[in-house]
């Protein structure tokens, strides 16, 4: 398994970390264009809870991001603009122009990686991302979810899955790492249409893969729905058993940057070993250390 420790290693010769930003966006799935409230698994802050305030300059979120690990990491650490909150391309692209490129300035920054949908990328936006890529090294990290439309639509995610197989061919026009993410534990969805949803991603060329478990936080639409009993969450060992097998269809030279995600705490409502993270550090380590 190539992890993107290792992988970021190779690449650029220590280990990097990520320095989350946000942007003024919001969602077309949350201002109405799509729909409103976002997924039914998306809390209001746009999965963006562990990033910086918009109302500061990329610049000041950079540097906020980098004090905070002031003293816990090595000198010659490297930083990644992590672009993360809610949909960061959903906005003009004169805009996103203005805020990459003052990211790639920052002498600490070494990549930038965006998170965004796959139907927010527009030709302006394309070629933003062509003249950022070639200035530094790009990661787009895309929701996928799942390749299964239907259970797509039971959460609301509001574009078809060949809408993501278009983006991917077109970032990859342009030589743009791809790093999809997915989630395992789906209503709907078993281990193995989430394989399958892995092999998707594989066929259509991503670069990288980013695996979390369905969590539950409070005041989404899966909040509710949980608390009235409707909704089954995985067990740990249950979730990382679904993920060895994924892991099992991913060629070598895939990038694996993460194995499960983590919900806010102040938020979360379920599964609650996502809530221990070294005890999940501990069970990755044991678990899947020889791959």
């Amino acid at each position: 398994m190539l992890t993107a420790n290792r992988y970021f290693r190779e690449k650029f010769g220590h280990k990097m970390y990520k320095a989350g930003i946000s942007l003024k966006v919001t969602c077309p799935n949350r201002d109405g264009f799509k729909g409103v409230g976002g997924c039914a698994f998306c809390s209001a802050g746009g999965s963006g809870e562990f990033a910086s305030d918009s109302s500061f300059t990329v610049t000041e979120q950079i540097d906020r991001a980098i004090e905070k690990l002031s003293g816990k990491v090595p000198e010659d650490t490297g930083y990644i603009a992590y672009f993360q909150s809610f949909t960061s391309t959903y906005c003009d692209s004169d805009y996103l122009k203005k805020n990459l490129l003052e990211a790639a300035c920052h002498p600490k920054v070494e990549a930038i990686s965006i998170a965004t949908r796959p139907d927010c990328l527009d030709d302006g936006i394309i070629s933003v991302l062509d003249e950022v890529n070639k200035q530094i090294p790009l990661y787009v990290e895309l929701g996928l979810q799942t390749s299964d439309d239907k259970v797509a639509e039971s959460f609301g995610r509001g574009f078809e899955t060949s809408v993501y197989d278009d983006a991917v061919r077109r970032l990859k026009a342009i030589d743009v790492n791809v790093v999809t993410h997915l989630i395992a534990g789906l209503a709907g969805e078993g281990e193995d249409e989430f394989v399958r949803s892995v092999k998707h991603a594989l066929d259509r060329g991503t670069d990288g893969l980013k695996f979390t478990c369905l969590y539950i936080l409070k005041n989404t639409r899966y909040g509710d729905e949980y608390l009235k009993g409707n909704i089954d969450v995985l067990g740990m060992e249950e979730y990382f058993d679904i993920i060895e097998k994924a892991l099992a269809v991913v060629p070598d030279n895939i990038v694996i940057h993460r194995l499960t995600g983590d919900g806010p705490k102040s938020l979360l409502l379920a599964p609650m070993w996502t809530a221990n993270k070294r005890a999940v550090i501990n069970y990755i380590a044991k678990r899947f250390n020889g791959q």
